[in-house]
């Protein structure tokens, strides 16, 4: 038999996916609930691609006071960071069991800055970002205790602002570097 050839569906997964089988569980309530959050976590993705182009260009986005303004939360993003002249979609490597990728970081005269776009609804948390500057530190060799940071979180309209503690930058990165060793050890026993 010939199978039939489908190139442009190679490495992609379908909504129902079999791999992804638990839909075979789902009534029909449960798999529009599904696919409206599969489509949003698209949209999300999407969101942050505009975004990173945008501040890449420099394209500032119209400002807006509405509250209920879906892309007031993109707008206000894009803007500070362009405003802040940061890089978007910067890639903080600690080994391969620990990196992540920050939406926006800027590093000049000892003064780390960290943004995150959200465009869920979930509460986010400021965790994250705590991570990627304790990455950020352990990369580029930097003492939280010397540097001076601002982490921020856009979702739903708002901006949630935080200077984190040194103390807690230098306890996740002792974790890092911690977990990392064991992750290895484990590896190498395999």
């Amino acid at each position: 038999m010939i199978f039939n050839t489908h190139k442009l569906l190679e490495g992609q997964h379908a909504f129902l996916s079999p791999s992804k089988y638990n839909w075979i569980n789902y009534d029909d309530e449960k798999i529009v609930e599904s696919f409206l959050n599969y489509k949003a976590a698209q949209r999300g993705t999407d969101l942050h691609n505009l975004a990173a182009q945008a501040i890449s260009l420099g394209v500032s986005l119209p400002k807006t006071n509405k509250q209920n303004e879906p892309n007031k939360t993109l707008n206000l993003y894009v803007n500070d960071a362009i405003g802040f002249r940061m890089k978007p979609e910067v890639c903080l490597y600690y080994s391969a069991n620990a990196f992540g990728t920050a939406d926006a970081l800027c590093f000049r005269n000892n003064f780390l800055r960290i943004h995150d776009l959200k465009t869920g609804k979930t509460p986010a948390s400021m965790k994250q970002l705590e991570i990627y500057e304790a990455l950020f530190c352990l990369e580029y060799d930097q003492d939280p205790r010397k540097i001076e940071s601002e982490l921020r979180l856009y979702q739903l309209g708002e901006i949630l602002v935080n200077n984190p503690d040194p103390e807690e930058i230098l306890y996740i990165m002792n974790k890092i570097v911690v977990f990392d060793r064991k992750i290895t050890e484990v590896t190498q026993i395999q």
